[in-house]
């Protein structure tokens, strides 16, 4: 989700670039003190501690940092009793261990989730809480609850700080085609979903496109995933202006993505500075990243499509009525984020986002947006309008690449 709503922000943005040497000289002092505390305790480095030090019938377990390809094996040696015992002992281990089989992160993520919301209803009595923090506690004690309900597919989920979380629509061990939602500023566990503007949360995004998708092309396998597995900026501020949170959000992406099960091509689809994110990364995804779409972006931390690094198809799409567009597309000092993706020099393909209202309308059903990118989600790019009104977006496409 992205909360860059308002017209006097503008200006915040325009402040923090013309001051652009200030917060370069902030870089040696006040972002390096963000970094540093980074290496707090945190339940799920307890979690992995806790599972560098354990074993299964006498044999240790494989590093918790070893390649999505090795922990897959391993899991795979594992009898279905055994995984599931490692699920119940490091529940938070195993739920954001990417090669450990989906539907064992999926039960391993609800006992986790569980005791998430154990300790949350604790802290609703902690006398030493403000009335503030007791309301956010509850928050999310309740929010930890929805996300146990039959049904949910959660593949991420760390408590910790303002927290992080992925979720899954569909069968992602039978998928033919994966779409991965990535949002913007703003997202943690209590933005993750929601009932007002519910298409502007994560998986209101993920559940719109699933449908789209389905609606495209009803026997295509497709699944979509939510991802909100990265420390979103908060706000407007310095790390919205930078690439600091993306960089950190573009390893996790890339590491999600290659632990996927099975082979099918993989469609990203970036909000705001989710394609920050998505540009970072780019160049060290794997190569069944067939496509990479950005919507009201900032910026993908280049001047050209081709600077990417990357031999995924790149999109993007902008309403008439973002706000975004006014932002300046540069970068200078390590403050913004480079070229508008939706300029001619940038090199995308540009998709027409008709019916799109304001920065968070993309993914609203009935919009060009939404449906542009089920086409591509389902690989049926010839049914993808352009921008320009002409087939201009889809050249250079063969029918050999339609699935």
């Amino acid at each position: 989700m992205t909360s860059f709503d308002s017209s006097p922000q503008l200006s915040v943005w325009r402040a923090l670039l013309a001051l652009a040497v200030v917060f370069v000289m902030l870089a040696t002092t006040g972002w390096t003190a963000v970094r540093h505390n980074r290496g707090d305790a945190s339940p799920l480095q307890a979690a992995l501690s806790a599972w560098e030090r354990g074993s299964i019938d006498g044999h240790a377990l494989p590093d918790p940092d070893s390649s999505a390809g090795r922990l897959s094996h391993f899991f795979a040696s594992l009898d279905g009793q055994q995984r599931d015992r490692l699920a119940a002992r490091y529940p938070l281990a195993v739920g954001n261990m990417n090669g450990a089989p989906a539907t064992l992160r999926y039960r391993a993520n609800h006992i986790a989730l569980g005791q998430a919301r154990k300790v949350e209803r604790e802290r609703m009595h902690d006398k030493r809480l403000s009335p503030v923090g007791k309301q956010e506690a509850e928050r999310r004690m309740k929010r930890f609850g929805v996300m146990m309900r039959p049904g949910r597919h959660v593949i991420a989920f760390d408590p910790m700080g303002s927290g992080r979380m992925a979720e899954v629509f569909g069968d992602l061990d039978k998928a033919q085609r994966v779409s991965v939602v990535v949002p913007g500023v703003d997202t943690n566990v209590l933005t993750f979903e929601r009932t007002f503007r519910k298409y502007s949360a994560p998986v209101g995004m993920a559940k719109a496109l699933y449908r789209a998708e389905r609606s495209a092309k009803p026997r295509a396998r497709t699944a979509v995933i939510a991802w909100a597995d990265y420390t979103a900026p908060v706000g407007i501020g310095v790390d919205a202006a930078t690439a600091m949170r993306a960089e950190d959000g573009a390893v996790r992406l890339d590491s999600m993505v290659r632990g996927l099960p099975g082979k099918a091509p993989v469609a990203l689809y970036c909000h705001s500075y989710g394609s920050v994110v998505c540009g970072v990364a780019a160049r060290r995804l794997p190569s069944r990243v067939s496509d990479i779409a950005v919507a009201g972006s900032p910026g993908m931390r280049a001047d050209r499509a081709g600077q990417l690094g990357t031999g995924a198809r790149i999109w993007a799409t902008r309403d008439s009525d973002d706000w975004i567009q006014d932002v300046p597309y540069m970068e200078v000092g390590g403050l913004g984020h480079g070229a508008d993706p939706v300029s001619g020099g940038f090199g995308a393909r540009v998709l027409s986002a008709a019916g799109a209202v304001g920065h968070t309308g993309y993914f609203e059903p009935g919009t060009e947006s939404l449906r542009n990118f089920a086409e591509i989600g389902t690989g049926s790019y010839h049914g993808v309008r352009c921008a320009s009104g002409d087939a201009g977006c889809r050249k250079g496409i063969s029918d050999s690449a339609v699935a």
